[in-house]
């Protein structure tokens, strides 16, 4: 399919497909050959003006629907996905670099989002506080935000750019989002194409792509909406909520990660080889739950360094569009470049490589790295690739000492045949999520997903997404006649 001739590559704006009207163009690539597969003429700042105006002009409507008719559109959306199922995983492969299994596992996660979001407007509750005031009763009211802007990333747009705007739209809100400039189809117009079929009404999601150069900040200062949901580095994301909070607007994060997958002594040593070798190298590891760093107990680490180092060296690598490969292209040169050259300063400063293979124009083979000490800068930051690092550790305090010297707190993962031991430890990691027995990645619809320190602020997903999403009002009633001091 020639992107070029559709209006993928074009502006979803007041429920109109149209070129944005600035004089920049954006073309977007295959990450693996790089090859053009669309151009756009990207949005200006009078685009946005228009975009958020009409998801605020869109609003009121949609929000007073009822649940059951708000539920159809999500419906209809979650059918129109299933359909095009062929279509959706050939452009993740093309824009994404994305593996067959990754467009798999996107699009079943879009699915689930979508059909959840079509049942949270029967879970959006009011409640009747009693008052001191006699006579009186209170009532406290849900009501939704009004507009929210969502910014998405590059690896899981389909996924992480559709997330958040079920979650909005289910809310009773208008969105606008700004896919990232890398993935604007599947992270963007895509979405957009499948709500209009859907029969959402025009004008309340729109979408806008442009770059930074051209609006700088406008999309977060803008002021329609009250909040914005953004996803994608920690850097990047302090700058957005530093931006949001200058403006009063709610600022949720979802941002980076360096999660630690541990492996106690009583663990089953096969299986968690396997679950950490899906843990980091699942879509190149470019997913911020991905395992950064591998802690085993010293009295299995032998055992499982040389299991984990034949298991990674069997990866297939290359073509996302063949079936077999499991590890594909990194989004550009630039970030292949960057991670070869942390692997290269890792291993001048002690680090030793069981598995290096190198790179192929994007596509960057499986790295693993031993004999790295917690204090390393190749084990702070987040390792965006497929880079993982084993260490070891004597009981479990230093486990969680380990596990916890780092300024993200997003995922993480325990292998052990005790549970309860597991939970234990669980819950002494500073993180939004762990995971017993399984993979550092995992998004469910109706749990709330996020991190913390430097892994983001808020929830989305069931409760969460109404706690965030919505704001209460306070409306009092008094059936007779209060007395004044004067």
């Amino acid at each position: 399919m020639d992107l070029t001739l559709t209006r993928l590559n074009q502006q979803y704006i007041g429920g109109q497909w149209r070129d944005g009207s600035s004089e920049r163009r954006l073309s977007v690539r295959n990450p693996f050959d790089n090859a053009e597969i669309g151009v756009f003429t990207i949005a200006s700042k009078a685009d946005i003006d228009e975009a958020y105006l009409a998801a605020r002009a869109a609003q009121p409507a949609w929000e007073a629907m009822s649940a059951y008719q708000r539920r159809t559109v999500f419906e209809n959306a979650a059918a129109i996905v299933e359909r095009r199922r062929d279509e959706i995983t050939a452009l993740i492969i093309r824009e994404v670099g994305g593996t067959a299994l990754k467009a798999a596992f996107e699009i079943g996660l879009v699915i689930d989002a979508i059909k959840e979001a079509g049942t949270t407007g029967f879970r959006i509750q009011g409640s009747i506080i009693p008052s001191p005031v006699p006579n009186t009763e209170n009532y406290v009211y849900r009501k939704a935000l009004g507009v929210v802007g969502v910014i998405s990333p590059f690896n899981f747009p389909f996924f992480l750019g559709l997330k958040p705007v079920v979650a909005a739209l289910s809310t009773g809100n208008g969105v606008v989002l700004k896919p990232h400039e890398a993935t604007p189809i599947t992270g963007g117009t895509l979405m957009a194409e499948i709500f209009e079929e859907a029969g959402l009404p025009a004008g309340l999601f729109n979408v806008t792509v442009t770059e930074i150069p051209e609006i700088g900040d406008y999309f977060l200062e803008h002021p329609v909406p009250r909040a914005i949901v953004f996803t994608g580095s920690a850097p990047v994301g302090r700058h957005v909520g530093e931006v949001c909070a200058r403006h009063f607007k709610k600022a949720i994060l979802e941002l980076g990660g360096n999660s630690a997958f541990i492996v106690l002594e009583d663990a089953d040593i096969d299986y968690a080889v396997e679950s950490a070798t899906f843990s980091r190298f699942t879509h190149q590891g470019q997913i911020c739950m991905s395992a950064n760093r591998v802690l085993v107990h010293s009295s299995v680490a032998a055992e499982f360094r040389e299991k984990f180092a034949r298991k990674v060296s069997g990866l297939r690598t290359g073509d996302p569009a063949d079936p077999a490969t499991i590890v594909g292209p990194l989004i550009n040169r630039r970030e292949v470049e960057n991670l070869e050259r942390t692997v290269d300063e890792a291993i001048a400063a002690g680090a030793n490589a069981l598995v290096r293979q190198g790179s192929r124009g994007n596509v960057l083979g499986p790295v693993v790295l031993d004999n790295v000490k917690s204090s390393d800068a190749v084990a702070q930051g987040e390792l965006f690739g497929p880079v993982i690092l084993i260490m070891e550790f004597a009981d479990d305090d230093q486990a969680i000492t380990i596990a916890n010297d780092t300024e993200y707190g997003l995922s993480g993962a325990i292998h052990t045949k005790d549970l309860a031991r597991g939970v234990r430890l669980a819950k002494r990691i500073e993180t939004g999520m762990v995971h017993i027995n399984d993979s550092t990645i995992s998004d469910e619809p109706i749990v709330p997903f996020g991190g913390e320190k430097n892994s983001g602020i808020g929830r989305l997903s069931g409760q969460a997404t109404i706690d965030e999403l919505t704001t209460q009002q306070w409306i009092s009633v008094n059936h007779g006649q209060s007395r004044y001091p004067y």
